[in-house]
């Protein structure tokens, strides 16, 4: 068991803290309050090949894994910057179009994520499924050689930077009559696909929406993969990277976090000169809350080993409890921080209250702290399914 990372790996995370902290906190939230997107970091971060880590060399990348992937999630967010897109278009869409796209869908989209001149976003959740894709109501017809698209979803990360969004939807299986879901490749301009911005109490410069597919008109290949059947296993292969790169992006967050607030309580003296840090009473709860991030860490190790091993069904369990384990320790950790800091916590100044909408929604999305729990008893503890 080797808990060393390869040399490239460790050069791949200084490069990528060096980038973000030439950035900063203060750049990802200056660009969040004025409405703006963080533009600059994400072209230089492409030009550098961080976006693309995880995407085979042939087509531009790296030829890594969700491993480095989550590296460069990671390294960013403990510099201030968690950028949500990493997850949604090269985790999630670059890992389902590579395993599952046709080669001409690898080669016409491929190069473009991994250089960051591409974005494409997910677009799974509805208003009335939540967390059941086996509700979603978005569907998908044949008509000639043609697709139509008709539903709506919700809470969809980053459509207004986007050129494409990557739709779930469900087709009927004309031998059955059968729902079956299925993945297109819809561009953002497409005709009858709107969008409505989502107000959020988080600070971040990544938007949510509310997307509308009316009649959205398709060429055949706009389906991910050669047929149907890519629909199911093209889904799943997006959900572990996902869970793996927001845990690491969580992780990344409470770093940043502690590390803060470490700065100040080691830092701050009052009550006779001696350091706030000094007092057991601030500097445990901080210590705790250091543990709970590290040992998250150790999880999203395990879970990306597993998953760039092929240990489909072992990662599956992994990167849920990683996901689980980095957002309970991601909102502790900024809470505790905003703590030991006290008023000076709750200011843009110090930069830590910034980050408490999205590490609260980080116990939410992409999938639930419940969910998760759910997921474990009944895959790794042989309990009765309960939902």
């Amino acid at each position: 068991m080797n808990f060393d990372l390869t040399p490239e790996q460790d050069q791949l995370r200084d490069a990528v803290r060096s980038l973000g902290r030439r950035y900063g906190h203060g750049y990802f939230v200056a660009k969040a309050k004025a409405g703006e997107h963080t533009t600059e970091l994400w072209r230089e971060a492409g030009q550098l090949g961080y976006l693309g880590v995880n995407i085979p060399t042939e087509y531009g990348g790296g030829g890594g894994g969700i491993t480095d992937l989550a590296i460069v999630c990671e390294e960013l967010a403990a510099t201030g910057c968690p950028l949500l897109l990493l997850v949604v278009s090269p985790a999630i869409a670059a890992t389902v179009i590579n395993r599952h796209g046709t080669e001409e869908q690898r080669k016409r989209h491929l190069p473009g994520l991994a250089d960051g001149s591409q974005k494409i976003v997910f677009a799974i959740t509805e208003p009335d499924a939540g967390s059941n894709f086996h509700r979603l109501a978005t569907v998908a017809r044949r008509d000639g050689d043609d697709w139509v698209l008709s539903g709506r979803k919700c809470y969809i990360s980053g459509v207004d930077e986007a050129g494409h969004v990557l739709v779930v939807a469900r087709t009927e299986v004309s031998s059955t009559g059968k729902l079956k879901p299925a993945l297109f490749i819809v561009p953002t301009d497409a005709v009858g696909l709107t969008f409505s911005k989502l107000d959020m109490e988080i600070v971040s410069p990544e938007n949510q929406f509310l997307l509308y597919l009316d009649d959205v008109r398709l060429p055949a290949d706009a389906l991910v993969g050669e047929s149907l059947d890519a629909g199911l296993p093209a889904l799943f292969a997006g959900l572990n990277p996902e869970r793996i790169t927001v845990a690491a992006m969580g992780a990344g967050t409470g770093r940043y976090a502690i590390e803060r607030a470490s700065e100040y309580t080691a830092t701050r003296a009052v009550w006779g000169g001696r350091t706030i840090g000094s007092h057991q009473g601030v500097a445990h709860p901080l210590a705790h809350a250091a543990v709970q991030v590290e040992l998250a860490r150790l999880m999203i190790q395990k879970a990306a080993a597993l998953y760039d091993a092929g240990r489909d069904l072992e990662a599956g369990v992994s990167a849920n409890m990683a996901k689980y384990a980095a957002g309970e320790a991601a909102a502790l950790a900024v809470d505790t921080a905003v703590q030991a800091l006290g008023g000076a916590g709750m200011t843009t100044e110090y930069g830590v209250a910034t980050l408490l909408g999205a590490v609260r929604a980080g116990r939410i999305a992409p999938v639930s702290r419940e969910m998760i729990l759910n997921f474990v008893a009944q895959h790794l503890l042989g309990q009765d399914k309960s939902y």
